[in-house]
């Protein structure tokens, strides 16, 4: 089996966060629809990953924060990138939450390993 990240994108407005915020009836309704769809992949979870919090970004000038749409990520076992796509299409990612989009990937081998 190969493994594949997907990585959930979201630009949520202030007043769609508020809505979602941790104990309104909408953030528990989407906990609740995710809880279920990870419980119909648990099979193909590796990881189940986790919320991501701010950025801060590295190069040779430096570290300065930055921003980006990435908000969470999970790692997935399928037999190929399209059936690994499939396991996020209707995901509340973007159903409920105000998430945009899940970008999926194949995570590869280390060259020369």
């Amino acid at each position: 089996m190969k493994r594949f990240m997907g990585v959930y994108l979201g630009s949520a407005t202030a007043e769609q966060k508020a809505a979602f915020a941790p104990g309104t009836d909408k953030a528990k309704a989407g906990r609740e629809a995710w809880g279920k769809w990870a419980e119909a992949h648990r099979d193909a979870i590796v990881d189940s990953g986790s919320p991501l919090g701010k950025t801060k970004r590295v190069d040779p000038a430096g570290i300065s924060d930055t921003t980006n749409g990435v908000t969470a990520y999970v790692v997935v076992e399928a037999e190929s990138h399209e059936q690994a796509a499939k396991m996020f299409e209707n995901h509340p990612h973007f159903t409920i939450f105000p998430g945009d989009a899940v970008e999926v990937m194949e995570c590869l081998p280390i060259p020369g390993s």
